[in-house]
């Protein structure tokens, strides 16, 4: 894969209404709309084929920007929450490979129930639907996933299971998985090899485990 540059700040357009001003005096901001607001303070992360890329932070804190402009520094990559889902079909046969194959993603994704499998895509939940998108990533064998709150509707021990899965397909297939998330508590079982720390503010957090941590921002 390699190293990227990150950057990103957004210009200003909030209109400055009486509340505006005593806030922004209250705090000591400036009421100038043409400086931009940095949310993305300059840094570097490295990311390498086949690796886990866990990043995660506060809510609101900027994860889904930073997951957005890597992405956008990465062709190859699918955006996960862009698969379509076809209505009417059983999902054991939303795949193009045989019967082993279905098997495989679903279960993969947390989708082996038997009853589950012959349920059409409208029929499912939320977080069966989350699952499905996941399996029909997995089944096209890409280069690099990107997933926005990674398993966030999920209970955890599902979650967990999905988190060793997605380390073991990371580790078979070469893909690499870029998971934005508010959770912390996937750590142990995706055993990452980049977590990136988002704060609130611009600064961004990139730890190499067993290597030198680095600052950005």
């Amino acid at each position: 894969m390699g190293t990227y540059v990150v950057e990103k700040s957004f210009a200003s357009h909030v209109s400055l209404s009486p509340n505006v001003i005593s806030i922004a005096k209250m705090f000591g901001l400036g009421t100038d709309q043409d400086k931009p607001i940095q949310v993305l303070g300059r840094g570097e992360i490295t990311i390498e084929s086949g690796q886990v890329v866990y990043l995660t932070g506060a809510s609101g804190a900027g994860k889904s920007v930073l997951l957005k402009e890597l992405q956008e520094k990465i062709p190859e990559a699918i955006d996960l929450n862009k698969y379509e889902l076809s209505e009417g079909v059983p999902i054991v046969d939303c795949f193009a490979d045989g019967l082993d194959d279905s098997f495989l993603w679903l279960g993969t994704a947390g989708l082996s129930d038997a009853y589950v499998m012959l349920r059409t895509a409208e029929q499912l939940s939320d977080g069966q639907r989350y699952r499905l998108r996941l399996a029909l990533a997995l089944a096209d064998k890409p280069k690099a996933i990107f997933i926005d709150e990674f398993c966030a509707a999920l209970d955890r021990i599902t979650a967990a299971v999905i988190a060793h899965n997605v380390r073991r397909y990371a580790d078979q297939y070469g893909t690499t998985f870029v998971l934005a998330t508010s959770h912390d508590d996937l750590i142990e079982d995706l055993q990452p090899d980049v977590v990136v720390v988002k704060h609130l503010g611009s600064s961004w957090d990139v730890m190499y485990p067993g290597e030198m941590r680095v600052d950005s921002g």
